[in-house]
């Protein structure tokens, strides 16, 4: 178990990463303009909850094979990117409906879910994070690493659904005040899916 100090130090550190401008917190604020807090709530519960899979590789050290084996990780790499491409597509052909109309029925919480999940879960940077990040927080000395890292990571999962669901009520509550004006749909639409567009760009042109 890592001590309070080591906690308090990894959660301090791990509040200024998930604040720093990145793919996750970008989608959760360009969902929650489009299509509300709802919306956003649910994409940044996915992304959070993605963080599991990078966990548990970081756990097992399978982010270790990821990282030398250069071909496994451009797979991984373009697997993401290619997720991101597919979300700014969609986007862009809503023509207007990811502003939903007023009275119209929301779409499941569930669907904005597992595309947060999945997002993150294909991205590799995020698992090598976790690979160089967690094991600096742990003691040989205080027991089991896997633990330790498992504790950890539970918190830094705890943090970011804190912070991007903060970002997802800021940001909805102007989506709000934009979706009264039904001529700005669909360049919320556009802002999203160029926003998605130019993650997936930039996730498949980095080395």
């Amino acid at each position: 178990m890592p001590s309070l100090d080591t906690l308090l130090a990894f959660l301090g550190i791990s509040v200024l990463v998930t604040l720093a401008p990145g793919p996750d917190n970008l989608m959760v604020i360009g969902q929650s303009l489009a299509r509300g807090r709802r919306a956003g709530l649910a994409f940044g519960l996915g992304c959070a909850s993605g963080c599991l899979t990078h966990i548990a590789w970081a756990t097992l050290g399978i982010a270790a094979l990821v990282r030398t084996s250069a071909g496994l990780f451009m797979a991984l790499k373009l697997a993401g990117a290619a997720w991101l491409l597919w979300l700014g597509i969609q986007a862009l052909r809503s023509g207007g409906t990811l502003a939903p109309a007023a009275g119209s029925p929301p779409r499941p919480w569930q669907h904005d879910l597992a595309r947060g999940f999945v997002a993150n879960a294909l991205n590799p940077k995020v698992g090598l994070f976790f690979l160089a990040f967690l094991p600096q927080f742990a003691d040989p000395a205080r027991g089991s690493l896997s633990l330790q890292m498992l504790i950890l990571g539970l918190v830094f999962i705890a943090q970011t659904i804190l912070i991007f669901g903060s970002m997802a009520l800021a940001a909805g509550a102007i989506g709000r005040l934009l979706a009264r004006r039904p001529r700005l749909g669909p360049w919320l639409d556009r802002l999203c899916g160029a926003l998605f567009i130019g993650l997936a760009v930039k996730l498949a042109g980095e080395s």
